[in-house]
């Protein structure tokens, strides 16, 4: 029986109320265990102790909460000088994704052959999740070794980028690959939230992106009080083998005093329904809001 649960049983018996750490701890518990597979959760307020810890060191498959790290890193990239934003990157024929990977751009370009900027780029990878747009940017930057090694010179470490959308299309064994302890995801968000190693107007930029996305409006957003400011990425796998290998949800909540709550929770090899693996999602960033809303 888990810690959270044990304690629960023996404080239960002997008729003494939770710690308001150890109720916290076991309600993330009880909600996690309803999308049978893994959940890992990481928190962080700063100056603050919200014990919201869940498996956080574990790793779990990002999907397409890579493109968080790889937008930061070309606009680093663009702050170094090696390219700007309105620049045009071809969309090659050899750019194109699987046809169930998703891609406005391909959409709208079938054949590639188009030039697009890189804010428009950027744009879409991080608000609309696009393969392509990211794979553009990935192949821009000299591969995924680039933002993966951007990652690790910020200080951070427990992300690892290794592998394209074109590549995930067509080796879906390889989705582990692309993984992050959710602890290492808050770290990112927390180091953008706080002392962002991007400039001023490209921060607001990213996070502005991030907003505007409703990839996630069931996930993290979904039971907050209504007006929160949520900057989120999402990732989301196919399904196989009866489960879902990632169900995902990282951002940065915007609290009524306006301190940034940064929160990753992230669920793989999960047997629940689509709906399921959301709401526990939801139910744990409320979980998690309500705390640290009264500390």
């Amino acid at each position: 029986m888990p810690r959270a649960r044990l304690l629960v049983s023996l404080l239960a018996s002997l008729g003494l109320a939770l710690p308001a750490h150890a109720q916290r701890s076991a309600d993330i518990a009880r909600i996690a265990a309803q999308a049978h597979g893994r959940v890992g959760v990481a928190c962080s307020l700063p100056g603050k102790t919200l014990d919201c810890n869940f498996h956080a060191a574990d790793a779990f498959p990002m999907q397409s909460v890579y493109k968080l790290p790889i937008a930061m890193a070309m606009l680093h990239a663009v702050e170094q000088g090696r390219f700007t934003l309105d620049q045009k990157i071809r969309f090659l024929p050899s750019d194109r994704i699987a046809p169930d990977q998703y891609s406005q751009l391909q959409q709208e370009h079938p054949h590639g052959d188009a030039d697009v900027p890189i804010e428009d780029l950027l744009r879409l990878a991080v608000s609309n999740s696009d393969g392509v747009a990211s794979d553009m940017l990935v192949r821009s930057l000299g591969g995924p070794s680039a933002p993966d090694a951007y990652v690790r010179s910020l200080g951070i470490s427990g992300i690892h980028i290794v592998d394209t959308e074109q590549t995930l299309g067509r080796e879906v064994k390889l989705e582990d690959r692309n993984s992050a302890e959710p602890r290492a995801l808050v770290a990112l968000l927390r180091l953008l939230a706080d002392r962002s190693p991007l400039s001023p107007q490209h921060t607001q930029l990213l996070l502005g992106w991030m907003t505007a996305s409703h990839t996630g409006d069931h996930r993290i957003r979904a039971l907050l009080p209504p007006g929160t400011v949520v900057a989120d990425k999402t990732g989301t796998s196919g399904s196989a083998r009866n489960f879902t290998n990632a169900t995902n949800d990282v951002g940065l909540i915007t609290l009524p005093d306006g301190r940034k709550l940064a929160i990753a929770i992230l669920v793989a090899d999960a047997a629940a329904p689509s709906a399921v693996r959301e709401r526990v999602i939801a139910e744990i960033a409320q979980a998690v809001y309500d705390a640290a809303r009264t500390r």
